[in-house]
């Protein structure tokens, strides 16, 4: 879809100037072989919310968000994998992936710092490594799942590109649709219904205290 490679080309610019050569490719390759689903919804959540927004503001926002969540499901998927556990056979190329996850969510914060999102981008960031210690020391964690807390990032950082407010239920909207994704996430064209930028919009323009049950408007 047209958004998505709008993302994706906005996320694969804002790296560009990434050194060393060998570090830029490692990230490349993550910004080129991931589900644009966030940044689309970035993109989607400033269209609802007011159409007249510049598309190159949006699509920055789309990609910092992006960022973030490339660089923490990196580092989720590095956690869970433990590839340094096997001290016999290190690859370099683990390093470049945990010096990668790094720089992504650098870059994404670079790009959202000056927004209204600049909050949520923290705070998704602190919920994510509350829940990874609870998870490493074996405690039930009571953080939101990464994807919850990006969705929801992803409709204040494209909701607000006008200078306004994302309504409260269009967050809770797309916090429904993460809870209800797949992991790892599918592409933005597989995952959201041919309708979703009309449901957005209906939703968008509900009372902020609407109850939203994204699972009755989303095919899943």
């Amino acid at each position: 879809m047209e958004e998505a490679e709008q993302a994706r080309a906005a996320a694969r610019d804002a790296v560009a100037d990434i050194e060393p050569d060998g570090l830029r490719a490692v990230i490349d390759d993550h910004v080129a072989s991931s589900s644009m689903l966030p940044g689309v919804l970035t993109v989607l959540s400033a269209r609802v919310v007011d159409g007249s927004t510049d598309d190159d503001a949006v699509t920055r926002r789309a990609a910092g968000v992006q960022l973030i969540y490339e660089g923490l499901r990196t580092t989720r998927d590095l956690v869970a994998e433990e590839p340094w556990a096997d001290t016999d056979e290190q690859d370099p190329g683990d390093d470049l992936d945990v010096l990668a996850a790094d720089v992504l969510v650098a870059r994404g914060f670079r790009l959202l710092a000056r927004t209204e999102a600049a909050g949520h981008a923290v705070q998704t960031v602190r919920e994510f490594g509350r829940q990874q210690t609870d998870e490493q020391e074996g405690r039930a964690s009571t953080s939101r799942s990464l994807e919850s807390n990006v969705f929801e990032l992803a409709a204040i950082a494209g909701g607000t590109a006008a200078g306004g407010e994302t309504p409260v239920a269009l967050r809770q909207y797309v916090v429904g649709l993460a809870d209800n994704a797949a992991v790892p996430l599918p592409g933005a064209g597989d995952a959201l219904p041919d309708e979703i930028e009309d449901v957005m919009a209906r939703v968008g323009s509900r009372q902020a205290d609407d109850r939203v049950s994204p699972t009755s408007t989303a095919d899943r």
